[in-house]
């Protein structure tokens, strides 16, 4: 009997020990379960997150892309919005005639609208016009002087529109096999006859005083003041064609009308097979040929031609126009 309750107790005990154990293994294989699940987790959750930061980026960029398209495209609707149909009247210096042609053909490629009528002369000759009346939206002066007349003097110039567009040489020129003596302005009374222009215009004034300043002439208050015959008697009585304006000058030289005379460097562009330069005047003599342009009060003018003509002045200072000026042999290295 003693020997049957020992055995059942063996039995009994080695059977707890096997269900301990089968319970310690279960819980050991759902730790790992549980541990595998969190990591899985865990990496699905950065998953998502950064499919999520992805998806956000993406979406900003595409934001970002679309906002620059639709204000570039803004742009290029304003800037190539052209005016409706009107007409611009323009007083240049006779030196501009050549280049202008090529200014307004350039303007006119975003503005095909609107029309730029030009009006050539010396710009003494201009000034006077616009001072009697005449009809004028734009004048592009080949001097400070006359601008400052109409600025300050007439009170017709539109305020903060005048600009200082191109600077400009003054030179000694004489047709191609003339044989001419002369080398320059210093020795130019050896000229048989000499093309000069007024003194009321730009280029005669600057000739004036280059003259005045190489001690050729006295000096006076207002260079522009000078007469031809003066400037005749100081040179020895030399023979003097008293011209009009600038083109004048290089026409009468140009056909050997005259041995020499003195004309802008840029009135030498298209005669370079007629015409020789025998000096540039420095500017030490001459002082800055400075060309101003600005709006002038037109009171027959409606809003738009007055907004067309600030824009026109806009694109005769733009990088444009400067290219094509550089081209007629003008300096726009001015401020």
């Amino acid at each position: 009997m003693k020997k049957k309750c020992v055995c059942v107790l063996l039995s009994a005990a080695m059977a707890m020990t096997m269900f301990a154990g089968c319970g310690n293994k279960d819980q050991a294989s759902a730790g790992e379960t549980n541990t595998v699940a969190s990591a899985d987790a865990e990496k699905s959750s950065e998953t998502e997150g950064a499919e999520v930061n992805a998806d956000e980026s993406s979406g900003a960029d595409m934001s970002a892309t679309e906002a620059a398209e639709e204000t570039s495209e803004a742009a290029e609707t304003t800037a190539a919005e052209p005016f409706e149909a009107t007409t611009v009247t323009v007083f240049a210096a006779k030196s501009l005639n050549t280049v202008m042609e090529e200014l307004i053909a350039e303007y006119n490629k975003t503005q095909p609208n609107v029309s730029i009528v030009g009006s050539y002369d010396s710009s003494g000759t201009l000034m006077t016009q616009i001072e009697e009346g005449a009809a004028c939206d734009v004048f592009f002066s080949a001097a400070q002087k006359q601008m400052d007349q109409l600025q300050d003097e007439d009170g017709l110039a539109v305020d903060g529109t005048r600009h200082n567009v191109v600077n400009n040489q003054v030179c000694v020129v004489t047709w191609k096999g003339s044989g001419t003596e002369v080398t320059g302005l210093s020795d130019i009374g050896k000229a048989k006859s000499i093309a000069l222009a007024d003194g009321s215009v730009p280029v005669g004034k600057y000739t004036r005083q280059a003259m005045v300043n190489a001690g050729m002439l006295n000096k006076v208050d207002d260079v522009s003041q000078i007469t031809t015959s003066e400037i005749q008697e100081a040179l020895g009585g030399v023979e003097i064609n008293e011209c009009a304006n600038v083109g004048a000058v290089t026409a009468a030289v140009a056909e050997g009308s005259n041995e020499v005379g003195t004309v802008y460097y840029s009135d030498t562009y298209g005669f370079e097979d007629r015409l020789q330069i025998l000096e540039v005047v420095p500017y030490e003599l001459t002082g800055n040929v400075i060309y101003p342009v600005a709006q002038i009060i037109n009171k027959e003018a409606d809003e738009l031609e007055q907004s067309t003509a600030e824009d026109f002045i806009n694109f005769l200072t733009s990088d444009d126009a400067k290219t094509i000026f550089q081209k007629y042999y003008f300096d726009t290295d001015v401020e």
